[in-house]
């Protein structure tokens, strides 16, 4: 039985030899470990896997054109709890970097869902609901996730970011949580880098420039929901704005009707400008 730690960080030869995979691949089958390798690489992927209340909603194989449940891993997967094969899941947010999440289970049956292609086309895929054997993600693993996922997103062009975005809003539509150590939000991060890029290094509500740069030198702004999660605000870009770190504290704790007009009103033209243009 193989066993990691989640967190663990291994290249592509170390979890070749490992797992004695294939070094190809999202989905990589070794019949000599009886395991299969699932790979959500968030730097070079066509495919859009989510989490949503502790569930991975992973795609299925297949780069171009309609997928098949009969087709290869596809197959393997959707029946690991007649095959007994191990599954252990992956993420790329580094360049050569597999950041180990954990062994996962089977949560559902796989279902259909329109995703886009290599082709940028839209298809028919298959969606496999999986879940970590071993429970919820610990609070810092998450923090880290998270960091590493922005830094990932910020190589993305537009087009591929806006094509994340509509994919996303096809599926889901509420903000997802998942179970840490305390219930938690979980937030889209493509809209939270798409928001950042609109917004041009201003301020949203009171229009200044962004009071310093971040270690990546960018404008150091923050994404606020004006309607809070807690209070069943969407996450998604009509609910969403840049706020220097001042507005945003103020946002907190006056909430003055006029300023929540004013942002709304933002997001919401931002919501119908990409609507317009993609």
């Amino acid at each position: 039985m193989i066993t990691l730690a989640q967190g663990t960080v291994l290249n592509n030869k170390q979890m070749c030899e490992l797992f004695l995979c294939s070094p190809q691949g999202g989905m990589r089958k070794s019949n000599k470990t009886n395991t299969l390798v699932l790979i959500t690489n968030h730097l070079d992927s066509v495919y859009n896997d989510v989490w949503e209340n502790d569930i991975l909603h992973y795609t299925g194989m297949g780069q171009s054109g309609n997928q098949s449940l009969e087709f290869a891993q596809n197959k393997t997967l959707a029946n690991i709890e007649k095959n007994g094969v191990q599954v252990h899941y992956f993420e790329v947010l580094k360049e050569h970097e597999y950041t180990y999440i954990g062994e996962m289970l089977k949560a559902g049956e796989p279902y259909i869902a329109q995703q886009l292609d290599v082709r940028n086309q839209w298809r028919q895929v298959y969606i496999f609901p999986l879940r970590l054997k071993q429970g919820g993600l610990p609070v810092e693993m998450i923090n880290h996730h998270e960091n590493d996922r922005l830094s990932a997103l910020k190589r993305l062009s537009d087009k591929r970011l806006v094509a994340k975005i509509q994919q996303q809003t096809l599926e889901f539509k509420q903000a997802n949580k998942i179970t840490v150590r305390t219930p938690r939000y979980r937030r889209s991060m493509e809209l939270v880098e798409y928001v950042r890029r609109q917004a041009q290094g201003y301020c949203d509500l009171c229009e200044q420039p962004a009071p310093f740069a971040n270690k990546d030198h960018q404008p150091y702004l923050e994404c606020h929901h004006v309607i809070w999660l807690s209070q069943n605000g969407a996450d998604s870009l009509d609910n969403i704005v840049a706020l220097c770190p001042n507005c945003h504290r103020k946002m907190h704790i006056v909430q003055d009707e006029n300023d929540i007009k004013k942002l709304i009103e933002i997001a919401r033209n931002r919501q119908r400008l990409l609507s317009t243009n993609f």
